[in-house]
């Protein structure tokens, strides 16, 4: 389990079915909910405000979560935020995607099912519409996304709910080994369960 600590009474709650890992740290008003994936190094510090991570979602490796007093920072039910994104005082749609190294500041909503690209600075406030893509700094509204991308996302996020039975299952401390095991031989025509965007458009 990972570093939990309790803040001035309030001690974070992880429903049994959620992983997170154990390099992650959890501090106060914390709520992780059913199926969620925290990774490593994830930082979700509930010492002046709330957060919340609900049914499903994810929040991967070196993520840190925040707001301020009063405030709540909230990742809706099947949310997808990537490797190294810091939110503030915002929400986080339904089936939302949060794209690597995003900045999202404090009032910002993000609708169901839209994307922040990566590498995104979205500014205080600012609203994200329902099935749209927003990217850049200061992010703006780029498009409207197809339900192919919809559909790609979906899938992802799945793969990352499958992820946290998985490490409930089978990640465990161990000491490294010298030498590499052969890989495993697998099918010529074995699809990948989840793969890049473009590779899934050539698909």
């Amino acid at each position: 389990m990972a570093q939990i600590y309790s803040f001035e009474g309030k001690v974070p709650a992880v429903h049994p079915t959620a992983f997170v890992h154990p390099d992650a740290v959890l501090i106060g008003s914390v709520e992780v909910g059913p199926g969620c994936y925290v990774g490593p190094l994830a930082s979700l510090r509930g010492d002046f405000g709330h957060i919340e991570l609900r049914a499903g979602s994810n929040v991967q490796d070196g993520c840190v979560l925040h707001c301020f007093p009063g405030a709540d920072t909230v990742v809706e039910e099947d949310g997808h935020v990537g490797h190294g994104s810091v939110l503030h005082g915002c929400r986080v749609g339904r089936d939302s995607l949060i794209g690597m190294r995003s900045v999202l500041m404090d009032g910002v909503v993000v609708g169901r099912q839209a994307f922040v690209g990566a590498a995104a600075f979205v500014k205080s406030g600012f609203h994200v519409p329902e099935r749209h893509l927003v990217a850049g700094t200061p992010a703006k509204v780029v498009r409207e996304l197809t339900a192919e991308e919809i559909a790609w996302k979906g899938n992802g996020t799945r793969q990352y709910q499958k992820l946290a039975q998985r490490c409930i299952a089978g990640l465990h401390p161990a000491p490294a080994v010298t030498e590499r095991a052969a890989p495993e031989d697998t099918a010529d025509d074995a699809e990948p369960e989840h793969v890049t965007l473009h590779a899934y458009r050539a698909r």
